[in-house]
């Protein structure tokens, strides 16, 4: 009997990439990377020169199915399998990724009459333009003290799907009123491939405040916000929630020819990339703590009972994997950070020293600030750059740097940086372990762990926690094609579970990441001076990074 394969197709923030993996062990044969052409849009639209304002984060939904057209054959081509051995496909994607459609599930900007509203657009997860929104969602909900806002840890965020469709609506209602249905991302490319509209329990549960056994907030609710949105989750929002691992349908033969496939392969519905990762890693049982470290880190635990934890984005019942509660947290920049200070912050003799060592500037900086011990460079940063996701769920904050002299170098800031993002790692850790839900072990994919060596000696030190890597270099485009594989079933030589999956599927490297008891003792010295400036600048101590901000808005 030959081998059987599936797909993964992982939607990044600026690219998507295909894998196909085999189904015996989880090797990975082949992979390609497709840049979306329009990347992020945060500037102006494409087609015209209508400017975004700030926090404003786009995408054009035509690169999705690029990434498709591109990638998928791609990945057939090299490995040189036979198409009749590939039984499913899956996907994931950044969450909440969101756009509005019209009736025949053609997205709105791609209606020459609508495209120069920027609102007809996909609105990308960063997106933060909805903050007033949110504000006010979670003041109304606190108001009526809704069952639901503890699951969230207190507050719903800007990123998540009702803020972005209140910000349309505010700002756009004819956008609105031309819209059917509001759709993740994830649910729109799956719909594409087999035309079934679904919506996956993962992004409704962590990103469209929906509950396994009560459903969306309440009518009553949706009117309370605003009048208008009172029939919202049974218009706009309709559609069934299905489980990860089902069968959203079987793929059109239009999109068999245009990815080099066959017609009738099992698609899974989507999933969100981050929670794609856990069982990539064979995480399938509690008191594993799973960091998805890229430009930004989600982190994702699996639990026995609901408790509330302070900050955090969400548990949602079967919401990572089955017979569980998942719980999700995150830091809304990390790579971001680090990609930031080395484009805009080191001196040019950085560059050219990196370039005459034929290494790339984070490398450089890397080696350097390694030589470091926890504490020397008398240093600290928060790592606010892009907002604060948790514990404080607050979009306003924003990236502070305490300790500089005019001795400071470009590798201690580099190091401070790093170290910052691992303090806040820490903070998530604390609020969910002292909330009852145990945190024992810590395990990192995506594109940091495998790269930054230092920084994953600093996240083993600060959090006083041995961690384990992925083998695999696209841990969630693994876990997307486990769930294709599911999605299939055993009768076609996949799965009938993600558990028994990912016991055949998933790697970790034999390497691990130990604390280091010298470090671990001076970082906790560190780790509480950071709180003070976490509490002070964060809690409402000092609101001076809110204030800077509204004397920034109020001068353009």
């Amino acid at each position: 009997m030959s081998k059987k394969y599936a797909i993964g197709v992982d939607y990044g923030t600026e690219s998507g990439r295909a894998v196909l993996v085999d189904l015996s062990d989880g090797a990975e044969v082949a992979d390609h990377v497709t840049p979306y052409p329009h990347n992020v849009i945060d500037e102006r639209l494409p087609y015209s020169d209508i400017e975004l304002k700030h926090d404003w984060a786009l995408q054009h939904p035509g690169d999705y199915i690029e990434v498709l057209r591109r990638s998928v054959p791609a990945v057939m081509k090299a490995s040189g399998v036979d198409p009749r051995d590939v039984i499913g496909l899956g996907i994931d994607f950044t969450a909440c990724t969101m756009l509005p459609v019209d009736a025949e599930g053609r997205p709105l900007c791609l209606n020459p009459e609508l495209r120069d509203d920027p609102h007809s657009w996909v609105k990308l997860w960063k997106h933060h333009a909805a903050q007033e929104e949110a504000s006010r969602i979670n003041e109304i909900a606190k108001e009526r003290e809704e069952a639901f806002l503890p699951r969230y840890g207190g507050k719903i965020s800007s990123e998540w799907m009702i803020a972005k469709v209140w910000q349309i609506l505010n700002e756009a209602p004819h956008i609105y009123d031309k819209t059917d249905q509001f759709m993740e991302a994830a649910d729109w490319v799956v719909s594409q491939m087999t035309g079934t509209y679904l919506r996956n329990s993962c992004t409704a549960g962590y990103k469209a405040i929906w509950h396994k056994r009560d459903g969306y907030p309440s009518d009553v609710f949706f009117k309370a916000l605003d009048p208008r949105l009172e029939n919202l989750t049974r218009t706009k929002l309709r559609g069934e929630v299905v489980p990860l691992g089902t069968k959203a349908g079987e793929l059109t033969p239009e999109m068999a020819s245009l990815m080099g496939l066959r017609p009738g392969i099992a698609i899974a519905v989507g999933n969100v990339d981050a929670h794609a990762a856990v069982p990539g890693v064979g995480v399938v049982t509690p008191g594993k703590l799973v960091m998805a470290m890229g430009t930004s880190i989600c982190h994702m635990l699996l639990g026995t009972e609901e408790r509330e934890v302070e900050g955090m984005c969400g548990v949602v019942e079967d919401g990572i994997i089955p017979g569980y509660l998942g719980y999700e947290a995150g830091q809304s920049a990390v790579g971001d950070i680090f990609a930031w200070y080395v484009e805009q912050g080191v001196p040019a003799y950085v560059k050219e020293a990196a370039e005459a060592e034929g290494v790339n500037v984070h490398e450089w900086l890397e080696r350097r600030a390694s030589a470091y011990k926890p504490g020397e460079t008398g240093l600290l940063a928060l790592d606010w750059w892009n907002g604060n996701r948790s514990v404080l769920v607050d979009t306003d904050l924003t990236g502070l740097l305490v300790g500089c002299t005019l001795l400071t170098k470009p590798e201690e800031i580099y190091r401070a940086l790093l170290e910052a993002t691992a303090f806040g790692t820490r903070k998530i850790v604390d609020a969910f372990h002292h909330s009852g839900v145990e945190v024992n072990e810590l395990y990192a994919c995506g594109g940091l762990p495998q790269k930054n060596k230092l920084l994953m000696q600093i996240y083993a030190d600060v959090t006083n926690r041995e961690i384990k890597i992925a083998d695999s270099k696209q841990t969630p485009a693994l876990g997307a094609a486990m769930f294709g594989a599911v999605a299939a079933g055993s009768a076609q030589g996949g799965y009938d579970t993600i558990v028994e999956a990912a016991s055949r599927m998933a790697r970790v490297r034999e390497e691990t990441y130990k604390p280091i008891p010298a470090n671990v003792a001076v970082y906790e010295k560190l780790y509480e001076e950071y709180n003070r400036l976490h509490d002070y600048f964060g809690r409402g101590g000092n609101d001076v990074m809110k204030r800077l901000k509204a004397i920034k808005e109020a001068s353009r």
